[in-house]
């Protein structure tokens, strides 16, 4: 097995290992940030008026995700669509003699 390969699968492992060990072994709710820090405040600042509200708020907690998760991915295509751009311009900058064979169609 090439050196590559190995990395690879380590690396999902140990992704997979990060996703799936707190869902396993941590007991408890979980729970974002928001709401945590917006109890803190109300905590030690009874009388905290908010500077503006919300442009929309969603009818649903499962829209609200669906809207955070359709964020993200706009977000990571947009960062992906970059580093791809960034690799194609940076091989056809190179010359046809610094080319790897792996690179040719």
């Amino acid at each position: 097995m090439k050196r590559s390969t190995l990395v690879n699968w380590l690396l999902v492992l140990a992704v997979v290992a990060l996703a799936a060990i707190p869902v396993l072994f941590v007991q408890g709710e979980f729970g974002g940030s928001d709401g945590l820090a917006e109890q803190a405040i109300t905590e030690s600042h009874p009388d905290y008026e908010p500077w503006f509200s919300s442009i929309y708020e969603p009818p649903s907690g499962e829209i609200e995700s669906g809207l955070f998760a359709l964020q993200a991915a706009i977000g990571a295509g947009v960062v992906g669509y970059y580093f791809g751009a960034a690799r194609t311009k940076r091989r056809l900058a190179r010359g046809p003699a610094d080319r790897h064979p792996e690179d040719t169609p």
